[in-house]
């Protein structure tokens, strides 16, 4: 398996996401050094932290994207839930005695990079606007605090 590296061109100016982004980069180098180290608990827990994690940037991305008013909102999450549903399969695998772990290294690292540049691109202008917006109204709230809220909602 290959150590892969983010560069600036995956960027999307986006920081809470670019960030989100690096850190499932992070996440696909650690199962890429699990294998090595040839510890399959430490790969199943690489395995369980990367899928969790990328579940939970889409549904915060898709909550942006959504707020932001991005007219192909319900597309890009059906090419989440899409892929979710792959990587889904291969824990199964895992989970069965299968040794996955290169081949999710494969999908991971092919599929985001092809997704930061085409779908995550495409959503830019859309949520730059609406965050230019929210930050100019003079709300307690910024776009963050609206988007994490929706989340964390309070049960009273």
């Amino acid at each position: 398996m290959a150590f892969l590296e983010w560069t600036s061109e995956l960027n999307t100016g986006i920081d809470v996401i670019d960030n989100q982004h690096r850190r499932i980069v992070d996440y696909i180098n650690q199962l890429d050094q699990a294998k090595a180290q040839n510890d399959k608990a430490l790969v199943a827990e690489v395995i369980d932290s990367t899928i969790d994690y990328t579940m939970s940037h889409f549904a915060f991305e898709e909550a942006l994207i959504e707020d932001a008013g991005y007219p192909f909102a319900g597309p890009h999450k059906k090419v989440h839930e899409l892929f979710i549903k792959r990587v889904t399969r291969l824990q199964e695998r895992f989970n069965k005695g299968e040794d996955i772990a290169e081949e999710l290294h494969n999908l991971l690292s092919r599929w985001l990079f092809s997704h930061i540049r085409s779908d995550d691109f495409a959503y830019v202008d859309s949520v730059r606007k609406s965050m230019q917006n929210l930050l100019s109204q003079t709300q307690p709230e910024g776009w963050f605090t609206k988007a994490v809220g929706r989340f964390f909602r309070k049960a009273y």
